[in-house]
């Protein structure tokens, strides 16, 4: 079972249903079960009783999350499989000490993969969709795997199965997130 925590900015949001309810029926195709959680509500023994966890996108100007960073703090001590996308991955990056730092996209964007991961495959250039205002610095000791230094488009923790990507799988590149939910962590 998959946990989608929602970062929009209040719960059952209209873009609800642009950022999280399409990854939600990604991994419904794919056979994967998923339940939504908004990251305001989310408690430590319901975290427990999924298998892995996506931290979904928001809005554009959509940066509560943002100011609520301390709500994520079980994130440095949790073992279980991670995948930030877009806002996910700026909270993956405040939590392990990394900063949210302008860098609006919005669009189809070249993405240079220049590490081999098991998330995103072998090195390539392949197309994401962006639509973001804020980017991350890479947190100490995470790997580069897409993008270059200033510009982080994917990074990985060297040890643990936790991953950020700053562009919208859901909308193009929906085997990313297949992936994810696949892998045999």
């Amino acid at each position: 079972m998959i946990l989608l925590v929602d970062l929009c900015y209040e719960k059952d949001s209209l873009s609800q249903y642009e950022f999280v309810h399409p990854i939600f029926d990604t991994l419904k195709r794919s056979g994967f079960s998923s339940e939504i959680r908004h990251f305001t509500e989310l408690e430590r023994r319901e975290r427990e009783r999924f298998d892995r966890i996506v931290l979904t996108g928001t809005a554009l100007k959509d940066n509560d999350f943002a100011e609520r960073i301390d709500l994520f703090s079980w994130l440095a001590e949790c073992r279980k499989p991670i995948l930030g996308i877009c806002a996910g991955m700026q909270v993956i990056s405040a939590v392990f000490g990394g900063q949210i730092v302008p860098q609006p996209a919005i669009g189809l964007e070249a993405i240079s993969i220049i590490r081999e991961s098991a998330l995103l495959g072998e090195p390539r250039e392949i197309e994401g969709y962006h639509l973001h205002n804020y980017g991350v610095t890479l947190p100490e000791g995470f790997l580069l795997l897409a993008g270059k230094p200033g510009e982080v488009e994917a990074f990985c923790h060297p040890a643990r199965p936790i991953f950020g990507i700053v562009f919208h799988p859901e909308v193009r590149n929906r085997w990313i997130i297949e992936r994810f939910a696949g892998l045999p962590f």
